[in-house]
């Protein structure tokens, strides 16, 4: 039987053999129980290093169970652990070695994902509060805007309203100076207006409103008319 494997001591895969070494001290031996303690670098199919104390190359990979059949309880939990809170505990994942998600708890304790397109823009996409279970969509397109002055309409004349003060705008997704938002993504959106009209000379006045597509295509269920008599205020 080999003698244990002291710390710093190296361990390889040899594909041709279907062997997995570890070098005693003295030499390559076969791999035992007793010879997988304590191992400094590991490496399968590959060479592990300083920065990658395992690594392995493969095509797929297999964690199951123990069985209660075999002694086990039939429970499998893979457990991550990080030695406090503003340190880093994540799954990175990589394109061409070059990062593009993050998920896990990443310079906090609550959970985080993260992405970007080149492996140093990164973008939070989500995160849970680890008090309330709460999520939170950092760059969920939303905002919340007024006209901070009179718009004068026309009678019988569509004028566009100019929402020019943005209170809530995170994202960037209105433009104020043209009253315009932008979708950042295909999907489904939904917005919510409210107007208020004074006439300047004749009470029977009714007021219209609207939203508009590309500037030109009125969006279905979004045209509303005040049908009653004008009261001021």
């Amino acid at each position: 039987m080999a003698a244990p494997v002291p710390a710093g001591r190296l361990a390889g895969w040899v594909e041709d053999e279907n062997l997995l070494l570890v070098f005693d001290g003295v030499g390559w031996v076969g791999a035992t129980p007793d010879t997988m303690q304590d191992l400094a670098l590991l490496g399968l199919d590959t060479t592990a290093d300083a920065s990658n104390p395992f690594s392995a190359k493969l095509n797929a990979t297999l964690w199951t169970a123990k069985t209660a059949a075999e002694g086990g309880d039939g429970d499998l939990r893979y457990t991550l652990n990080k030695e406090g809170a503003m340190d880093v505990l994540s799954l990175l994942l990589q394109s061409g070695f070059s990062a593009r998600a993050e998920l896990g708890l990443v310079g906090s304790d609550d959970l985080t994902l993260k992405v970007n397109p080149d492996g140093s823009a990164w973008q939070e996409a989500l995160s849970v509060d680890r008090n309330t279970g709460i999520l939170d969509q950092p760059a969920l397109p939303r905002f919340k805007a007024c006209t901070n002055y009179d718009n004068y309409v026309g009678v019988g004349t569509w004028t566009k309203i100019a929402i020019n003060a943005a209170e809530a705008n995170d994202q960037g997704c209105l433009d104020a100076a043209t009253n315009l938002f932008t979708a950042p993504v295909g999907g489904t959106y939904l917005f919510g207006a409210s107007l208020q009209f004074k006439t300047n000379g004749d009470n029977s006045a009714r007021m219209s409103g609207r939203l508009i597509r590309n500037g030109t295509t009125e969006i279905r269920g979004s045209y509303g008319e005040l049908s009653g008599n004008h009261r001021s205020e």
